[in-house]
């Protein structure tokens, strides 16, 4: 997907020009509302949009090849730590952004990113077709009490860490087994039980779309592609109960041509006015203290990391996947071919 705000300004201003890639859907929606058009309209920036799903190998092949089209990119937290090492994003000095000390601690602990907003995958239904669902995933799992087709995302990342909980293992106990070679067979063999019910999606609009199309019954979901459905009308349960919660980051790619408009556009995204506004459109969660400290107390409660939201809580391994990513991806890719 391509689209382009554009805003008058003077003439030369109009030259100017920022390619930013999301995530897509609601998501994007919310960042286009937040932090492209106020960008655009301040600056006299024309901000072309591109969403893609995650994967790496676009941007790869530009860096490598001298072709990078660009410029600032969402990424996830393992994405950014390895994308850095193999050399895919620029490195980025905290002072040419703001004071480190104004943001959650996790923001700013990457060498080539900045982190913007905190997610959650939870799992999801449409209650105006099932009274009584599942509460937990291991009842998720349970095809027999509640029959369906399951939505999960079509990575190891993550759907591993919910077949482990749903097979007993306490989420503070997650990775621990899952550096195991018994754990990664648990979990294997926890996907083989529903294998045949299973839905994959990629991109972060399709579990929503499926749910309300009737497509699946259950779903593995972004927390705050839930909420946007329900704030237009849908009744789709939210259930926080072993949540796997993580962060995206802002990052610049290795080559860009407009270097220093990337770091423009960073440095304004994360101001507390822009990251405040991030919520009125997508209930996930932000980065900048005075940002979090405006928002209203009933915006706080429904977010990933709310007190309440967080009890059962797991939080996303970035050393785990940089260190397992391309072994566990390998196998999932064969157990995926598997009959």
């Amino acid at each position: 997907m391509l689209t382009a705000i554009l805003v008058a300004a003077p003439a030369l201003s109009q030259e100017k020009s920022l390619n930013v890639v999301g995530a897509g859907g609601s998501l994007q929606t919310a960042q286009r509302y937040a932090y492209y058009a106020p960008f655009a309209e301040e600056f006299g920036v024309t901000v072309n949009e591109e969403s893609y799903s995650g994967a790496m190998a676009k941007v790869e092949a530009m860096v490598r090849t001298n072709t990078v089209s660009y410029d600032v990119m969402q990424v996830e937290q393992d994405d950014v730590v390895t994308g850095c090492d193999e050399g895919l994003f620029e490195p980025l000095d905290w002072s040419e952004f703001g004071n480190p000390d104004d943001f959650v601690e996790t923001a700013t602990q990457a060498d080539c990113g900045v982190g913007y907003f905190v997610w959650s995958m939870v799992f999801t239904y449409d209650r105006s077709k099932v009274e009584n669902g599942p509460k937990t995933w291991a009842e998720f799992w349970d095809v027999e009490t509640w029959p369906g087709r399951r939505g999960l995302r079509k990575t190891p990342k993550m759907t591993l860490e919910l077949a482990l909980m749903a097979d007993g293992v306490a989420p503070d106990q997650v990775y621990q087994v899952l550096s195991t070679p018994e754990g990664q067979d648990r979990a294997f063999a926890k996907l083989d039980d529903i294998k045949e019910h299973i839905v994959w999606w990629t991109t972060g609009s399709q579990p929503i779309e499926r749910l309300a199309a009737g497509d699946v019954a259950y779903s593995a979901a972004f927390n705050g592609r839930v909420s946007n459905a329900n704030q237009e009308g849908k009744d789709f349960a939210l259930e926080w109960a072993g949540q796997i919660y993580g962060m995206d980051f802002w990052a610049i790619v290795k080559g860009t041509p407009h270097l220093d408009l990337a770091k423009q556009f960073i440095a304004h995204a994360i101001k507390p006015e822009q990251q405040a506004r991030f919520p009125e459109k997508i209930l996930y969660g932000i980065t900048n203290k005075q940002a979090l400290e405006s928002l209203p107390a009933e915006t706080l409660t429904q977010l990933p990391t709310a007190a309440d939201n967080l009890q059962s809580a797991l939080p996303l391994s970035s050393d785990f996947w940089i260190d397992n990513q391309e072994t566990l991806s390998k196998r999932f890719e064969t157990w995926l071919s598997a009959s």
